[in-house]
């Protein structure tokens, strides 16, 4: 049982590392459209660029969503208790920042159309900071009760402690942090997929916020050790685990190196390794606990959120088919929409 927990509890970071780099540039695209966008045709182009691939990747969120479910139900359930409001919030957004980038290509009127970019714009902006505060929640610990279930405001003192909100000093900085370096992200993506001024903004754009993500790391990492530093305890324990750190400053230099190289898709590919390996290193310096709680003893583990044996035989024939159907499907798509960004008479996601 305690591989067959090791397996799922992998087998769901990969899925959300998945969403993470997709999704991710999507978000950080979104969050830089009304900066890089200057002109009309910019917006158009920057919203073209993820148009046919945006709702696929989000897909991810919904599959990590349903294997955690079943996987994990007392792990869904304890979240959901504590999180109903931010998860809301972050409900809405998703259909605002939706609702922003399809029907900024179908009302053909100025003023809608710098509406539904700001939507569009903002929607993404506030995701990227809400799901860094919820990564934050979660290395900082939460208040579990006994029976695994909690309460949590969306604020309070704004300080760490005891009787914390969703939103302190700690979640905000690491709000922060995700939606600087998904903005990086966004930008190197871009870079790729543009060309003109609008590649050389994205370009330059990344350049300079590769170094700030490169700071805001070490301050998180340093905030985060000073709050718990216990977190250190699985690096010690296996110290192969301290080449993480050392390949996310890796993984950041190469985005500034291969940015100035103008070799964009390298740099892209550095920036979504940035991207995995801080999941990496939260998820290394956390196992086997998956929920942690301010007080250790009701903390949700793999062992103990754990659904039975039976259910994951058969979830995981399911899976197989489901992911083999998905990454086909994702292959195909990437395939068909590659290359630079050409707009077509009606500024829509054509051909």
């Amino acid at each position: 049982m305690e591989f067959t927990g090791f397996l799922w509890f992998s087998i769901i970071s990969v899925m959300l590392a998945t969403y993470v780099v997709l999704d991710g540039f999507d978000l950080g695209v979104g969050a830089l459209h009304l900066i890089l966008g200057r002109s009309d045709e910019d917006r158009r182009k920057i919203m073209k660029s993820i148009g046919p691939v945006w709702d696929g990747n989000e897909v991810w969120l919904l599959a990590t969503g349903g294997v955690l479910y079943f996987v994990f139900p007392q792990l869904y359930a304890s979240s959901f208790s504590g999180f109903y409001l931010p998860l809301m919030m972050v409900l809405w957004l998703l259909m605002g920042r939706a609702i922003g980038l399809e029907f900024r290509t179908h009302i053909n009127d100025g003023i809608w159309a710098a509406f539904f970019d700001a939507v569009f714009s903002i929607g993404s902006l506030l995701l990227a900071v809400f799901y860094g505060a919820a990564l934050g929640n979660i290395v900082r610990g939460l208040p579990l009760g006994p029976d695994h279930y909690f309460f949590l405001p969306l604020w309070t003192n704004w300080n760490v402690g005891p009787h914390p909100g969703v939103l302190d000093w700690y979640t905000v900085l690491s709000g922060v942090v995700t939606l600087v370096a998904l903005c990086m992200h966004g930008a190197n993506y871009l870079a790729c997929k543009t060309d003109g001024d609008l590649h050389e903004r994205a370009r330059k754009t990344s350049l300079l916020l590769a170094p700030l993500v490169l700071v805001l790391t070490l301050v998180i990492t340093l905030a985060t050790l000073a709050l718990h530093p216990g977190v250190v305890a699985n690096y010690n324990a296996l110290k192969i685990g301290y080449l993480i750190p050392v390949l996310i400053v890796a993984s950041l230099l190469g985005v500034i190196f291969f940015q100035k190289a103008r070799k964009e898709v390298l740099a892209f590919v550095s920036g979504a390794l940035y991207l995995v390996l801080m999941l990496v290193g939260a998820v290394y310096a956390l196992y086997p606990v998956i929920l942690p709680s301010i007080d250790p003893q009701y903390s949700l583990t793999i062992q103990n959120s754990i659904t039975s044996s039976y259910a994951l035989q058969i979830g995981l024939r399911w899976w197989i088919l489901g992911i083999v159907i998905a990454l086909g499907y994702f292959v195909f798509l990437y395939r068909m929409f590659r290359g630079k960004v050409v707009l077509d008479n009606h500024g829509g996601y054509g051909d």
